[in-house]
């Protein structure tokens, strides 16, 4: 399958043209060798000092399948065991670079995707997508979520020029890692429901193409949830395909508002372990068990709602909160930073309460929980906190806390202006 992103950079019924870097895309059996192709006789031909980003699993999972291309390239294999996009691995790799590097490829899942990516926007080199798995949507974005000092930052980042998923070699990934992919996308039930509702509210920009373009890909990969779990190659190919349209969501828009709300921000503060213990899950791993969390409480507020039992007050500062958590932390200084301005100070009180019908009305277009369930269990998507090594006195806190690792208005964090009667 070739996808051609000349469909997603035309004129918009939004307003604007959105722009889309990623020139070729190819998600098939033997697409490694149209890369090999492609550095041998074909666009990518005038680059004479390719750098290949791995890791030892990538690398043990790609070599033989990809060894011309291994032997065209100086490569850095990163130790696969505690890689994060980080500045100790960015650091690792900017020691390992020659100067006359001229193109990065990236062989990996997300984490190298991170790294390479931001490198690449950096040093003003263009970069090559290898996925080895389907297990995130961030392989054609333009921002990489990397972590600088304590601090999980969305940070401008490279697309990539082409991309070449090989089918052979993401549909023999392992299982955990195809389950994760399909928690990234069984998250955007949430962030698409979150931007409609900011854009109800505070009038924030939003483009009824892209929502479609997510909707499109969360129902393909829904469709065919035991099929994929079971590693069939060609659905295996459809979820690598909605991931990537997600990627393209992102790169059309310029930032992640597509892909990445509330249930991300219960994610991203979990990774930054500021009340929890180091987790061994991955990325999508933590998603869905947020989008669970944050569904069930989403469905509670539309409820409360609708028994006329939530009243709407001004937004107060929650100082004494942040100060506690993320002080003791060593980066409060950097959420408050994040924070600035406050985004529930674009919200008008009476709009909100004079919109409170309108909200529940969008919640209950999202999936019951019962459903979503039985949708992650089918995928082998992680469900619980247990799932994940915590436990529910955790989960509070967490919906308290989520909020502010992003400066993104959710309705996680419009709840801080509802006062729900019988609490």
């Amino acid at each position: 399958m070739r996808v051609d992103t000349d469909d997603f950079g035309r004129p918009c019924r939004c307003g604007k043209e959105h722009h889309i870097e990623v020139k070729e895309i190819f998600i098939e059996s033997g697409a490694v060798e149209k890369l090999e192709e492609a550095m041998s006789d074909g666009f990518l031909k005038k680059y004479i000092s390719p750098l290949l980003i791995c890791d030892t699993n990538t690398m043990k999972a790609t070599e033989e399948l990809m060894e011309d291309i291994y032997d065209r390239c100086q490569v850095l294999t990163l130790d696969a065991e505690g890689l994060h996009a980080d500045e100790h691995a960015v650091e690792i790799v900017e020691n390992y670079m020659e100067e006359d590097i001229d193109l990065i490829l990236a062989v990996g899942s997300g984490t190298i995707h991170d790294i390479s990516r931001y490198l690449a926007f950096q040093y003003k080199v263009p970069f090559i997508s290898v996925p080895t798995a389907a297990s995130v949507d961030g392989f054609v974005s333009n921002v990489a979520a990397m972590t600088w000092k304590g601090m999980k930052k969305t940070v401008e980042a490279a697309a990539p020029m082409a991309v070449f998923a090989d089918t052979d070699i993401f549909a023999h990934a392992p299982e955990r890692l195809t389950a994760s992919g399909v928690s990234d996308l069984l998250g955007k039930y949430i962030c698409l429901t979150d931007w409609k509702i900011a854009n109800l509210l505070t009038e924030e920009y939003i483009c009824g193409e892209i929502i479609e373009l997510e909707e499109r890909a969360l129902k393909t990969v829904v469709s065919s949830l035991k099929e994929i779990a079971a590693g069939d190659p060609e659905e295996c190919e459809k979820l690598m395909y909605a991931l990537i349209l997600s990627g393209l969501a992102m790169q059309m828009i310029g930032n992640s508002r597509p892909a990445s709300c509330a249930e991300h921000h219960l994610s991203h503060l979990w990774e930054m372990e500021v009340i929890n213990h180091h987790l061994d899950a991955l990325h999508g791993e933590k998603v869905s068990v947020g989008t669970m969390l944050v569904l069930k409480e989403y469905k509670r507020l539309a409820c409360a709602i609708r028994e006329n039992r939530c009243r709407v007050k001004p937004y107060e500062e929650e100082t004494e909160l942040l100060e506690k958590y993320f002080g003791s932390k060593g980066i409060l200084d950097g959420i408050r930073k994040e924070n600035d301005p406050e985004p529930l100070l674009d919200i008008n009180p009476s709009r909100l309460a004079d919109c409170l019908g309108k909200i529940a009305d969008l919640i209950d277009e999202l999936p019951q929980e019962e459903t979503l369930f039985h949708e992650m269990e089918a995928a082998g998507c992680k469900k619980s906190v247990y799932d994940i090594g915590l436990t529910d006195d955790i989960v509070p806190l967490s919906l308290e806390l989520a909020p502010y690792v992003r400066r993104r208005l959710s309705f996680l964090r419009i709840r801080k202006m509802l006062d729900v009667k019988g609490e």
